[in-house]
């Protein structure tokens, strides 16, 4: 039988980052393992070097405010970072990847930070999360953003039996970079990035967990519905300022503003970008190929 002293370690990897969770309550190790249960890995042995990024969490015995902040607020002080709403505080430290959460047992609070911390995380790296759906077809991902009801949720119920869903919320995009692999050596004897998309656990109206796959970018649609189903080209400057409404920033400060626009930036640089209207019915996958 564990004490009550017990840690308890969850390693949940999300986009290919893995963030140890370290509690010493059993009840929140059996909500995360309920939760992540697509994203997780194992924790790393004793003996082996400890995993870089880790968040130790204290639980409240009791529900209730933690914080008088209804919103969330990010802001820093230098490399450390403060992240509170009502139902939790935590901190993030950019240069030892490690941060704290206070919290009840609760699953938004768990779900705001890992967001939070994921997006600081990608920042520095040209990757960021986006407020829109995706999904693998042929190999290749395809991205579907826009303001709330433009059918993000509605294009991926209506998604065909070959395409799987990584999220019908939050997109997670990275730019690949040398240490990952083959498929980024192509792309730079060719001169140019590659940005994958990554499934997420952040459901949206679909109540369902995205699958944990990758695949590397082929298309960003950005969505209305309409008459029709089409596909019509956006101007890189309207494409790179819809980008940036809907990329999932927390923290009012300038240097990291002035990174997620510059990630932006060469995002569409190299990724087609288009408008697509369409009729709410399965046939508008017929031009997601």
């Amino acid at each position: 039988m564990s004490l009550a002293t017990d840690r308890h370690d969850v390693v949940v990897d999300i986009g290919g980052t893995a963030i140890l969770l370290r509690t010493h309550s059993e009840a929140f190790r059996t909500l995360l393992q309920d939760r992540y249960q697509h994203f997780l890995r194992e924790p790393m042995s004793r003996q082996s070097a400890r995993d870089p990024l880790a968040l130790d969490v204290e639980l409240l015995p009791e529900s209730g405010p933690v914080t008088p902040h209804e919103e969330l607020v990010v802001r820093h002080d230098g490399d450390r970072w403060q992240i509170v709403r009502g139902d939790f505080r935590a901190h993030w430290d950019a240069v030892r990847g490690h941060g704290t959460i206070t919290q009840t047992l609760s699953p938004f609070a768990i779900d705001s930070v890992l967001r939070v911390v994921h997006s600081l995380i990608q920042a520095p790296r040209g990757g960021f999360l986006l407020h829109g759906a995706s999904a693998i077809r042929n190999g290749r991902a395809f991205l579907f953003s826009g303001v709330s009801g433009a059918g993000k949720t509605t294009i991926s119920r209506l998604a065909p039996p070959d395409a799987t869903i990584l999220t019908d919320e939050i997109s997670y995009i990275r730019r690949l970079e040398a240490s990952d692999g083959a498929q980024n050596e192509t792309s730079q004897r060719h001169g140019r990035p590659v940005y994958e998309a990554f499934g997420t656990p952040f459901a949206g109206e679909l109540a369902r967990i995205g699958a944990n796959g990758r695949a590397p970018i082929a298309h960003l649609f950005f969505l209305t519905q309409g008459p029709e189903n089409r596909i019509d080209p956006i101007p890189t400057s309207d494409a790179l300022r819809m980008l940036l409404r809907n990329i999932l920033f927390f923290a009012d400060d300038s240097k990291l503003v002035e990174m997620v626009f510059r990630s932006a930036c060469e995002f569409v640089d190299h990724v087609p970008t288009s408008r697509l209207t369409f009729l709410p019915d399965q046939r508008v996958w017929e031009l997601i190929q």
